[in-house]
């Protein structure tokens, strides 16, 4: 039940609004004057504040000032018989949710303080949201160079200038937009991402920019492209390199104007966003191989952000060890496995190609499959000890047909862990097409 303060010096007022709001199902609580309401407060903070202007002794200007000091998340609307504009600005500036005259509308009043509590929910629940979403995507590490890339995520994250973050696939590179966006000014707007990569060439733009009503087949109403959604916001453009010269110019374009055109469209939209752009590439060769523009690299390279790979901080290997065993056993509802020295010690000699992906799914693969709750290298699959592609343990307990299936998943597991989940750049690397891993991936069970 939610608590109401009513602050004021005339004993019919607050009978009136307590009667009134009691039986709203509010539990109630009163004071004669701001000294009085300063007291009880200090036992126990109500939810609102209806506080009088005009009181004895402190006045309803200064004991708004002292509450907001004390509490500035508690809604207060202030009441008044002889209020001016002078004095209603004064409290508005002060903190001051909304200001009420007398003779009072209980109506208004009632009214008033459901929307003062609704937003004060909301906001909390925002605040709670962000809180999440900070746990959520929290860096990982304590090496020297992570330490570096946390300060200078600190560093960058409250300007508006664009990001080039670069490094191998699974090193988390979005982890690292996502937080500068966590720590900006524009932390309570849209964070979007685009999988340039994952988007077909003919639907880019359309993505991208929006497209209107007819601009082509199947377009069959106007649609906000993603510069629209992450307007005020962000937007990270992961995979850049992976964009057609074509859309290249009109990114530059957008960057340069602020503002574009939908598909189909002839109006131009302004926009604000942070453009924070990914990849995996190294753009300079790109650009001597014609694949990618120079002034865009210029453009987007403002303040570059390298993430390292996993074998350049291996120091780091048990802190994702711990965190990944800890999540997925939390997910299955397992005791979090204990992981030996000797287990331990495979994991820190491991290269991992994939690099935070890698590993993570194998965290969550040995949760899964370990039947203990000791991972030794025994639970290990042979291709991160080094040994056979099939388990020692296993390769004569079955038969010839098995031990080549058991071979070919642990090969597809790790090609795939390699590049990062991508499904075509793993068929394209092992030579086939990519329909039959997708029946492969479906007939092993393979997570993807």
């Amino acid at each position: 039940m939610k608590t109401i303060m009513i602050v004021d010096d005339e004993k019919n007022i607050r009978c009136s609004l307590e009667g009134v709001l009691a039986d709203e199902g509010y539990e109630v609580t009163s004071a004669g004057s701001a000294e009085e309401a300063l007291s009880k407060i200090e036992g126990g903070v109500p939810d609102l504040v209806l506080l009088d202007i005009w009181l004895p002794g402190m006045d309803g200007v200064d004991a708004l000032r002292e509450l907001k000091n004390r509490y500035p998340d508690l809604p207060v609307i202030m009441i008044s018989g002889h209020g001016t504009v002078e004095t209603a600005v004064k409290a508005t500036k002060l903190g001051a949710y909304d200001f009420l005259e007398k003779p009072l509308s209980l109506e208004k009043v009632v009214l008033t303080v459901e929307h003062a509590l609704e937003q004060k929910r909301l906001r909390e629940e925002n605040l709670e949201l962000m809180e999440r979403t900070r746990r959520e995507y929290v860096i990982i590490g304590r090496s020297a160079v992570m330490e570096e890339l946390k300060r200078d995520i600190l560093r960058v994250a409250p300007t508006n200038s664009w990001v080039l973050i670069t490094g191998e696939n699974g090193t988390g590179k979005e982890l690292v937009a996502r937080n500068i966006h966590l720590n900006s000014n524009r932390s309570g707007k849209p964070f979007v991402a685009v999988n340039c990569a994952a988007i077909p060439e003919e639907l880019i733009e359309s993505e991208l920019f929006g497209h209107e009503k007819g601009a082509f087949t199947g377009a069959v109403s106007s649609k906000k492209g993603k510069f629209d959604m992450a307007d005020k916001g962000t937007l990270f453009l992961d995979e850049i390199a992976d964009m057609s010269l074509k859309t290249q110019a009109k990114i530059l374009r957008i960057l340069e104007e602020e503002s574009f055109e939908r598909v189909g469209g002839t109006k131009r939209i302004s926009v604000d966003v942070r453009v924070l752009a990914a990849t995996n590439k190294d753009l300079k060769e790109e650009i001597t191989k014609g694949n990618f523009r120079e002034d865009l690299y210029y453009r987007l390279n403002v303040i570059p952000f390298r993430v390292p790979a996993l074998r350049e901080r291996a120091e780091d290997i048990p802190l994702f060890v711990d965190h990944f065993l800890t999540e997925f056993s939390s997910e299955v509802g397992k005791e979090v496995p204990r992981v030996t020295p000797e287990a331990m010690e495979v994991f820190m000699r491991y290269d991992w190609p994939g690099n935070v992906r890698e590993l993570r799914n194998l965290m969550e693969r040995l949760v899964i499959m370990t039947p203990s709750d000791v991972i030794t290298p025994d639970d290990i699959p042979s291709y991160i000890k080094g040994g056979p592609a099939v388990q020692s343990r296993d390769i004569f307990s079955g038969t010839l047909k098995e031990a080549r299936r058991e071979f070919e998943r642990e090969y597809i597991v790790k090609k795939l862990e390699e590049f990062g989940g991508n499904i075509a750049k793993t068929a394209e690397s092992i030579g086939i097409e990519r329909s039959h891993l997708y029946r492969k991936i479906k007939s092993y069970g393979i997570r993807v």
